[in-house]
């Protein structure tokens, strides 16, 4: 879902990149400790069940899920999933 919004940010403007998104994608990608993972069954019912009412951007709540169910941190710049309290965070 992170790749998809970065394609869908750089598409309307809200985010500029220094290549083509599909070769920043592809670039990222091979960053070392960098993997792309298949949304699975538990993530999708813990995107559902996300304790504190977390906000109703559903691609927010896969990825704040995702993090939950790996048990591996988030690296964001959202202010919603910073001030969220139940999943660790590193601002970048």
């Amino acid at each position: 879902m992170s790749c998809w919004e970065i394609a869908k940010k750089a598409e309307i403007g809200k985010l500029v990149l220094d290549r083509p998104v599909q070769d920043w994608l592809d670039g990222a990608l091979r960053l070392p400790d960098v993997q792309l993972l298949d949304l699975s069954m538990p993530i999708v019912i813990e995107s559902t069940r996300l304790p504190q009412g977390f906000h109703r951007d559903p691609i927010d709540q896969i990825i704040v899920a995702t993090a939950r169910v790996l048990k591996c941190p988030l690296f964001t710049r959202d202010r919603k999933i910073l001030q969220y309290p139940n999943v660790v965070t590193i601002k970048v």
